[in-house]
């Protein structure tokens, strides 16, 4: 199902205008998109043919041909804008649990101390923009971020340290997250 407008196919999602909310400033200088706000500023390199106007409280993302490469990074470029309005104004978290017998984090300066089964403790620097929170039962990680990109990826990356094994789901995954556990093995009767 396509949406024609003026005979061209248009990104469903690229179309959509940002909203901006208070407090957040959106400049275009020489193809790059600075979005200034009350968490701190991020930027973003327009990828070419790919433009932006910003009007008084609305960023309208615009391409310049039908082809399939600007017509897939005309959604890219709006999300990804979008995104940066988002983080500068709200933030973005992630939170991940971890489970097992003695398994625990700490936060030591900008470290997390993960105790997850191995024989020593993992030291994992944490990214400049970055912050780390650990619950009292030391079972809880938070991110916190500007970034979603970023946050999103130290959280893959922590996640990594100790994936949740298949049987009994000990390891780091997200909150959200939902296991599948195999039954393992049966006893001969």
């Amino acid at each position: 199902m396509l949406c024609m407008v003026r005979g061209e196919r248009m990104s469903r999602i690229g179309r959509k205008p940002i909203t901006i909310p208070d407090g957040v400033n959106v400049t275009l200088e020489n193809k790059k998109v600075i979005v200034k706000g009350p968490k701190g500023q991020l930027s973003y390199e327009l990828p070419e043919g790919i433009g932006v106007t910003i009007d008084n409280k609305t960023v309208v993302v615009t391409r310049d041909s039908d082809i399939s490469k600007q017509r897939a990074l005309h959604g890219l470029a709006r999300s990804l804008i979008a995104n940066m309005v988002i983080g500068v104004s709200q933030g973005f978290t992630k939170t991940l649990q971890i489970h097992g017998v003695g398994y625990r984090a700490q936060i030591s300066g900008n470290k997390l101390i993960l105790n997850v089964g191995y024989s020593h403790p993992v030291e994992f620097a944490l990214p400049e923009g970055i912050k780390a929170t650990v619950d009292e039962k030391q079972t809880t990680i938070t991110l916190y971020g500007i970034d979603k990109q970023l946050v999103g990826q130290v959280a893959a990356n922590l996640r990594a340290v100790r994936p949740p094994d298949a049987y009994k789901g000990k390891g780091i995954r997200y909150a959200d997250e939902v296991l599948k556990l195999k039954p393992g093995k049966t006893g001969k009767k």
